[in-house]
């Protein structure tokens, strides 16, 4: 399996980390957790003009067709940026909507995805995240029929031009959304969708759900790898400059192994995320259970990241005056989103 990129694929991913270099993201993000999103949008517009969502969406509706080692390469990026907005979802429901069929959702839709003019959200089960596995397929994801709570949640249904949710075998449409709540993340806003349309129902429904899973699993964990990265470099300049008994603490024997191993686990992890991107553009069966491994090394690997950007920082690496909190925030609500790292292993362990 070839995991070098191509000198292409490369200059995508660092002419994307230029632009948002240059985009003041840190303002951004703080711009949205506070609810304005006119910061946010136009962020948005720019990503959409460099191609990004693009990669989610096929050539008949103006995009490039769903390239997933390249929407990995990108979000991989807008992870190292803490760009903020429901990105995840919106390439999710993209991928819904393309794999449900030819409908007027998807002629509507997909077209304003590409162009980066459209925000949705997608929800299933009884939250954003709450999805299981077939007990009699186990290697089809299925929602949660189960779950206690039947109203989901949906991320950034404030920012959103609709939200696509999933009930069972049922997709319905709303724009309209009950009181937004903080989250661990502030730039991460929950709302409970209202009812909406009914777009469709039966098995097609749960087969687009599946293939929606396992591209918001692979662009989740991309985002955690990338924000995992950001926060080691972010702490390896902090522990150059600060000093103790005279010496700057990162040539402390302790920093430097806790720092080694941070480093180990993203070095880890960009592999199985590679990896993953490869079996899903193939349509490999193993692909589900290679998205999940890839989401917990990587979700794992971010959060570490953060614990220790924390630890090393100190107290002040969680303030809101330091950007690194931004950063910091955001590693564990993508560590769970779209599966715990409890579901996911257990989806590794089913084969």
């Amino acid at each position: 399996m070839r995991f070098l990129l191509t000198d292409e694929q490369r200059e995508f991913a660092q002419a994307l980390d230029g632009m948002l270099s240059a985009s003041g993201t840190p303002a951004v993000a703080r711009a949205w957790a506070s609810g304005d999103h006119r910061p946010g949008r136009a962020l948005w517009a720019r990503i959409g003009e460099a191609g990004v969502f693009g990669l989610a969406v096929p050539e008949r509706h103006g995009g490039s067709g769903l390239l997933p080692v390249e929407l990995a390469l990108s979000f991989q990026e807008l992870g190292r940026h803490a760009v903020p907005g429901p990105l995840v979802e919106t390439v999710a429901a993209a991928a819904f909507l393309e794999r449900l069929g030819a409908n007027a959702e998807a002629g509507e839709w997909l077209p304003r995805i590409a162009a980066g003019e459209a925000v949705l959200s997608l929800c299933a089960g009884a939250g954003p995240y709450a999805v299981g596995t077939d007990a009699a397929d186990p290697a089809r994801y299925v929602l949660d029929a189960d779950a206690s709570d039947p109203a989901p949640y949906a991320l950034d249904a404030d920012a959103t031009d609709a939200v696509l949710v999933i009930r069972g075998d049922t997709v319905s449409r709303t724009d309209t959304h009950g009181p937004v709540q903080s989250s661990l993340d502030p730039a991460r806003r929950l709302a409970r969708p209202l009812d909406g349309t009914v777009l469709a129902r039966g098995p097609a429904v749960t087969a687009a759900t599946a293939h929606a899973v396992g591209v918001a699993r692979l662009l989740t964990a991309a985002q955690s790898l990338g924000l995992g990265r950001a926060l080691l470099a972010a702490t390896v300049s902090y522990v150059r400059q600060r000093t103790q008994f005279g010496s700057p603490i990162g040539s402390f024997q302790a920093v430097k192994h806790r720092l080694a191993d941070t480093l180990i686990g993203l070095e880890f992890a960009q592999p199985l995320v590679q990896a993953a991107a490869l079996a899903l553009a193939a349509g490999a069966p193993s692909a589900g259970r290679e998205v999940a491994a890839a989401k917990v090394a990587a979700g794992e690997a971010g959060y570490a990241a953060a614990r220790t950007a924390l630890q090393l920082h100190g107290a002040i690496g969680y303030t809101e005056e330091l950007d690194l909190s931004l950063w910091i925030r955001k590693a564990r609500p993508l560590r769970d989103a779209w599966g715990t790292p409890a579901a996911c292993r257990a989806r590794v362990l089913r084969g």
